[in-house]
C-alpha cells in the first residue's frame, strides 16, 4: 500500500480535516498517557524506595527533553527527505512507548529485589524518550494537512482536544486510582496504539507529488544560529508562563474560595482555553501568529500581575476567565509559530526546538517549585514579566529577520 504520510506543504486551499482529527486522536492518546504516567510515577517510585528521586526525576526528564526534542526533530526531517514520510519514527516511538508501558505494568505487580529496583526509573526515563521520538514528528505532520494561511484554524482543533483531554486529569486520577497501576499502563499502551492507527487510517493515499522534499542544510553562520535559538527561547518563555498560570492562579483561587482543590481550577482554565480556541482561530491569519503569541502571553502576564491587587474570589474568577481565553489564543498559535520560524523543509527541527524549550521551562519551573514549595502571587508576577520580555524580544527579532 503506497501511503504518503505528508507533503511538504498542503498545496490545496482546503484543510484536510480528516487527517487533522486523526492527528488530534493521537495527541489525545499521548495526553492520556502522560496523565497516567504523571499520576503513578511518584507513587511507584515511593513504593520501591525512591521517594526523593520522584521529584528530581521529573526535572531530569524535562532537561533531557530539551536536548532530545531538537535532535529527534532534526532526524525526522532527514527521515522525511529519504523516505518521504515521518511515520518510521512515529511507529518506532509508539511501539517502544507501548512496550515499556506493558513491561512496567508487569513490574509493578512484581516484588523487586534491592538490586533490581533501579530498572523502574530507567524504564520511566526510556519511556519519556520514546514519547519524544514520535510526538514532535507527529505534530510536524500538521504542515501537510493545511495550507500555510490556515494553519491556526487547523491547530485550533488540536488545541481544543489537548486542552479538554488535559482538563480531565482530576477525574481521570480518580478512575486510575480505582483500576490500579498495572491496568492503567496497559490502557496507556492501548490508547497509543489506537491513536496511531486512527492517524494512519486517516492518511490520504497517493496525495502528494512524486518528488520528495529536499532537506536544506543551513550553514552555521551567526544569523542561522540566532534564528535556530529563537524558537527554543520562545518555547522556553511561553512554556514558563503557561506553567506559572496553571500554578499561581489555581492556588490563589483555592485559597480565596476554600472549596475545590487547585487541580479542578486548573482543569477549568484548560477547558475554557480549549473552547476559546475555536472562535479565536478565525481572528488572525498565519502572518499574525507571532503577534497573537505575544499578545496572548502579554494578557496572561497582565492577569498574573492583577492577582497581586486583590484576593477576592469573584475578582480572581474574572481574571482567570480572561487568562483562560488568552491561553486559548496562545495554544492556537503555538504550532503554526513553531513551523513559521524555520523553513518548510525543517518542520520537525522547528517543532523540536520549540517543544525542547518548553521542556526546559517545565524542568526549571519544577525545580523552582521543589525549592520554594509554592510560588507567591508577587513572585509569579515578576517571573511572568521577565519571561514575557524575553519572549517579546525574540518574537520581534524573528519578525525583523523575516522581513529582511
Amino acid at each position: 500500500m503506497n501511503v504518503v504520510t505528508n507533503a511538504q506543504t498542503n498545496s490545496s486551499n482546503k484543510i484536510l480535516w480528516r487527517q487533522v482529527w486523526g492527528l488530534a486522536s493521537l495527541l489525545a492518546a499521548i495526553t492520556f498517557s502522560w496523565i497516567a504516567y504523571g499520576f503513578y510515577q511518584p507513587k511507584i517510585l515511593a513504593r520501591i524506595g525512591f521517594v526523593e528521586l520522584a521529584a528530581w526525576l521529573g526535572i531530569f526528564q524535562g532537561l533531557l527533553g530539551a536536548i532530545v526534542e531538537p535532535v529527534v526533530g532534526w532526524f525526522s526531517d532527514r527521515i522525511l527527505g529519504r523516505f518521504g514520510s515521518r511515520f518510521p519514527l512515529i511507529v518506532v516511538g509508539v511501539t517502544c512507548a507501548g512496550l515499556i508501558f506493558v513491561i512496567v505494568s508487569w513490574l509493578v505487580e512484581t516484588q523487586l529485589s534491592e538490586e533490581m529496583r533501579w530498572i523502574v526509573p530507567v524504564l520511566m526515563t526510556a519511556w519519556v524518550i520514546a514519547m519524544i521520538i514520535f510526538r514532535g514528528p507527529a505534530i510536524a505532520l500538521l504542515q501537510g494537512f493545511a495550507p500555510t494561511n490556515q494553519l491556526p484554524k487547523a491547530n485550533a482543533v488540536l488545541a481544543l482536544v489537548l486542552a479538554i483531554a488535559s482538563a480531565t486529569s482530576p477525574i481521570l486520577g480518580l478512575i486510575l486510582k480505582q483500576i490500579g497501576a498495572s491496568m492503567t499502563f496497559i490502557l496507556g499502551a492501548i490508547a497509543l496504539l489506537v491513536g496511531s492507527v486512527l492517524l494512519w487510517s486517516s492518511m490520504p493515499r497517493l496525495l502528494n507529488t512524486a518528488t520528495t522534499p529536499e532537506v536544506s542544510i543551513a550553514k552555521s553562520t551567526t544569523k542561522s544560529l540566532v534564528m535556530y535559538a529563537l524558537p527554543f527561547i520562545v518555547g522556553l518563555g511561553s512554556g514558563f508562563e503557561i506553567n506559572l498560570l496553571l500554578h499561581v492562579l489555581p492556588h490563589n483561587l483555592f485559597k480565596a474560595t476554600n472549596y475545590l482543590s487547585s487541580e479542578y481550577f486548573q482543569s477549568g482554565i484548560l477547558l475554557i482555553a480549549g473552547l476559546a480556541a475555536l472562535p479565536l482561530r478565525s481572528l488572525f491569519g498565519r502572518q499574525k501568529v507571532a503577534f497573537c503569541m505575544g499578545f496572548g502571553l502579554a494578557v496572561i502576564t497582565g492577569c498574573l500581575t492583577m492577582i497581586v491587587i486583590s484576593q477576592n474570589a469573584i475578582y480572581l474568577i474574572l481574571v482567570s476567565a480572561i487568562a483562560s481565553i488568552a491561553l486559548g489564543l496562545v495554544l492556537t498559535n503555538t504550532i503554526p509559530l513553531a513551523l513559521a520560524m524555520v523553513s518548510p523543509s525543517q518542520a520537525g527541527f522547528g517543532t523540536g526546538l520549540f517543544f525542547g524549550g518548553s521542556g526546559m521551562a517545565t524542568a526549571l519551573f519544577a525545580s523552582l517549585v521543589l525549592t520554594q514549595k509554592e510560588i507567591t502571587a508577587i513572585n509569579g508576577a515578576f517571573l511572568s514579566i521577565f519571561a514575557l520580555v524575553t519572549t517579546i524580544i525574540c518574537l520581534k527579532t524573528f519578525i525583523h529577520q523575516s522581513k529582511s
